[in-house]
C-alpha cells in the first residue's frame, strides 16, 4: 500500500500521537457533527474540499477526477490543535474501483452497511456547552455555570454545607488537569466556578464569544473543551456560505447552497478553476497544495489522507455513502420542501429550517459537469425548536 501523504504542516510527532476520547471529540464537534466509521464506504468531494482549504485552489492543473469519488475509510483520528484546542480529524482514504454512483465490483472487502456504525450510535455522555458571556471571559471573575451543568455534568455539591462549595478537577483535550473551585452563592443563589478560572480563561485565551464545553466521561472523568467563535471579515461572526437568517451558524448540506451563494458561484465560474475561500476558523491550517495533491491521488486510485475541521462552516466533504445514495435518488425540482436540523450552542436543543427548492443548477458545468456539489439552490426560514 502506498505510503500516505500528510496534508498539514510537520508539528511535533506527539500532536499526531495524542488522539482525543472520541466522545470528547464529537462534544467539542458539536453533536450534529457524524464522522464515518473505519471501514465504511464514504464519497469524496474535491470540490467541497477545496472550500475546507485556506486560499484558492486551482483544480486546471489537477488530472481530470470525478466529481465525488467511492471511498473505504482506512482510518479516522480524532486530534485537536495543540495552540488553540480546536478538534480536527484525519481521514485515511481508498479510492474504491467502480464509479461514482457507488457501483463497486464488489471486491474491495468495504462492509457497506457499516456507514453508519460509529460513535453517533452510542450512548452519549452528559455534556453541556455554553457561550460565554463578557462576564464568564474577564480575566479577574468568575464562570456562571448553568444549573443544568452543575447538576448533571460535575460531581455533586453538599448543599449542607455553608456555603456549599468544593474542588473540581477537569481534564482538557490535551490531557492537562485544571483545578477550579465550584460554589453556590448569591442571591438569587447560583452555581459559580471561581479560584482557577481566572488562569483558565487567560491560558485559553477565552473571549466572549467562545463557548465552553463541560463532558461527564464514562470513566468517572470531568473533561473540558473549547468551542472558538467564529468569526468572519472586520472580526464578525460570518457563515461563509453567505445564509445566515437568523443569526445561526452552520454549513448547509453537501446537495445545497441558498441563492446569496449562488450568485456568488455565478461570478465566480470565469476565474480559470479557481475556488475561493474565506479563512475561517481552523481552515487557514489546510493548504491549497495539500488538497491538491489529495485530488491527484484519489484521481489516480492511490490512498490518500484529508484533515476536517468541523467548527469550519464549511460541509462536510467525505459524506457517508447511504446519504449520498439516498439524496441522488430523489427527483429534485423546483418546489420540494426541505427540512434540516442544526443544532443550539449550548448542545441542548436542536432547531429546525424548512426550505423549498428555488432552482437546480450546476455551480460550475465547465469544470465540474453534472456535479451534485451544491447543486440546489434553496431558500428556507427557521421553524422550531426542540430539546434533545
Amino acid at each position: 500500500m502506498n505510503t500516505f501523504m500528510d496534508s498539514r504542516d510537520n508539528n511535533s510527532s506527539k500532536e499526531d500521537e495524542r488522539c482525543l476520547d472520541p466522545q470528547l471529540w464529537h462534544a467539542c464537534a458539536g453533536g450534529m457533527v457524524q464522522m464515518p466509521a473505519v471501514n465504511s464506504k464514504v464519497y469524496y468531494f474535491p470540490q467541497g474540499h477545496g472550500e475546507h482549504a485556506c486560499g484558492p485552489v486551482n483544480f486546471m492543473n489537477c488530472p481530470k477526477v470525478e466529481p465525488l469519488i467511492p471511498c473505504k475509510v482506512f482510518s479516522v483520528k480524532f486530534l485537536a490543535d495543540p495552540e488553540t484546542d480546536e478538534v480536527y480529524a484525519k481521514l485515511k482514504l481508498v479510492p474504491l474501483s467502480g464509479n461514482g454512483n457507488g457501483n463497486g465490483n464488489g471486491n474491495d472487502g468495504v462492509d457497506y452497511n457499516n456507514d453508519v456504525v460509529g460513535v453517533e450510535n452510542q450512548d452519549k455522555p452528559a455534556s453541556f456547552a455554553k457561550t460565554l458571556t463578557q462576564s464568564d471571559a474577564n480575566n479577574g471573575g468568575g464562570f456562571s455555570v448553568p444549573r443544568y451543568c452543575a447538576e448533571t455534568i460535575f460531581p455533586r455539591l453538599d448543599y449542607a454545607a455553608d456555603p456549599p462549595l468544593q474542588n473540581i478537577l477537569a481534564k482538557d483535550v490535551h490531557g492537562e488537569t485544571w483545578k477550579f473551585r465550584h460554589i453556590y452563592r448569591g442571591t438569587p443563589r447560583r452555581h459559580l466556578l471561581t479560584t482557577g478560572w481566572s488562569t483558565f480563561v487567560n491560558h485559553k485565551k477565552l473571549l466572549a464569544g467562545d463557548s465552553i464545553v463541560f463532558l461527564r466521561a464514562e470513566n468517572g472523568d470531568l473533561c473540558v473543551g473549547i468551542r472558538r467563535a467564529k468569526k468572519g471579515i472586520g472580526g464578525g461572526h460570518e457563515d461563509p456560505s453567505g445564509w445566515n437568517p437568523v443569526g445561526e451558524k452552520f454549513p448547509l448540506p453537501w446537495f445545497a447552497q441558498n441563492e446569496n451563494q449562488m450568485m456568488r458561484n455565478v461570478n465566480n465560474n470565469n476565474n480559470n478553476g479557481f475556488n475561493s475561500s474565506a479563512n475561517v476558523m481552523g481552515r487557514e491550517k489546510v493548504r491549497p497544495e495539500s488538497v491538491l495533491e489529495a485530488v491527484t491521488l484519489a484521481a489516480n486510485k492511490q490512498p490518500f489522507e484529508v484533515v476536517y475541521y468541523p467548527r469550519a462552516s464549511t460541509p462536510e466533504f467525505c459524506v457517508k455513502a447511504h446519504l449520498v445514495e439516498a439524496a441522488m435518488h430523489i427527483r429534485w425540482c423546483s418546489g420540494i420542501r426541505f427540512k434540516m436540523p442544526f443544532e443550539t450552542e449550548d448542545s441542548s436543543r436542536i432547531s429546525w429550517f424548512m426550505g423549498i427548492v428555488s432552482g437546480v443548477q450546476f455551480v460550475d458545468p465547465l469544470l465540474w459537469p453534472n456535479s451534485p456539489w451544491r447543486l440546489l439552490q434553496v431558500t428556507s426560514k427557521l421553524h422550531n425548536t426542540e430539546m434533545w
